[in-house]
């Protein structure tokens, strides 16, 4: 593969389905955008190991669902690595790419370096939350981690959640390519078993178990360096994978690095405060600062134009 078309699939989700089966599909590659995601942050590796998985899981999961605006994926546990939080923003228009951010919150005492990062969690619950906007109910699944890593968890929620059969395979980690420095790269398979529709033949249970069960072993055959690339593009890994499943492939769709976070965001959080609270949160030189724990920006404020007694409040 060329450097041209290297870049080209470059923090990328590409949507596909095997026609010869119920089954759709994702395939994503992150490295610039997952490197924004892990740099605004200093984290262990084992705390940077799971925010990796999940934003891939996250670029993957809000792909294949319908948004008008945001995706969010929770992980809380009572072990020293108590949240991961991730959020995918829709696409704005068509072509537009979609954003991704994410963030931890643990214990850095209590962690235990040189074992499983996911049993750092210890136990708790995988969530996804779907918010379609202002005026409209947000949905809210959970179900209780289990496996032995995010994407079992995942798989689980499919499973026990939407009823509907999901298979991950994931790659992620720190690679050095040539003449570049060491960066973050992640990749995966997604698989989701789908009820027939009114185009495809009509299969009974038996054989729509039977294509299940050929797609995830033919899945089994993949090489973690196929998941991340660069050598091996998103088209060519599905040929090697499901030649004679008839993967068709649909447009991919871009993930940038983004986060939401402003100062009037910041400003209306605080409008439902007192005066009297409002300076409860000043420091000693008269500000009230408030920093995003996603991307790390630093706001700074006057706290007499804060909270609902404040001249912009």
């Amino acid at each position: 593969m060329s450097i041209g078309e290297q870049i080209a699939w470059d923090d990328t989700v590409l949507p596909f389905q095997l026609d010869n089966s119920d089954i759709r599909g994702r395939v994503a590659r992150l490295d610039g955008a997952l490197e924004k995601v892990l740099e605004k942050h200093n984290y262990p590796p084992l705390v940077e190991a799971l925010v990796a998985e999940a934003t891939l899981l996250t670029a993957m999961i809000g792909q294949t669902i319908k948004l008008r605006w945001k995706l969010s994926l929770q992980i809380r546990g009572d072990g020293p690595l108590r949240l991961i939080a991730t959020d995918y923003y829709a696409p704005e228009e068509e072509g537009a790419p979609a954003r991704i951010r994410a963030y931890a919150s643990f214990d850095g005492d209590r962690l235990a370096e040189n074992t499983n990062p996911y049993t750092q969690i210890g136990q708790g619950y995988f969530a996804i939350l779907i918010d379609q906007g202002p005026d409209m109910t947000p949905y809210q699944g959970i179900t209780p981690l289990a496996g032995q890593s995010l994407s079992a968890c995942a798989e689980t929620y499919f499973a026990q959640s939407e009823q509907l059969p999901t298979r991950f395979a994931l790659s992620f980690g720190r690679a050095t390519l040539p003449g570049q420095a060491q960066a973050w790269r992640a990749g995966g398979v997604m698989l989701q078993h789908m009820p027939g529709n009114s185009e495809a033949p009509k299969r009974d249970t038996a054989e729509q178990a039977e294509n299940w069960t050929r797609a995830n072993m033919l899945l089994d055959t993949v090489e973690e360096l196929e998941l991340i690339g660069p050598h091996v593009g998103p088209p060519e890994l599905l040929a090697r994978l499901f030649h004679e499943e008839a993967p068709r492939v649909y447009d991919p769709q871009p993930v940038h690095f983004g986060c939401s976070c402003s100062e009037d965001k910041v400003r209306s959080t605080l409008s439902i405060y007192s005066a009297k609270d409002i300076a409860t949160m000043t420091t000693e030189d008269g500000k009230v600062t408030a920093d995003c724990q996603f991307c790390g920006a630093h706001y700074v404020m006057d706290p007499a134009t804060l909270g609902f007694e404040g001249k912009d409040g």
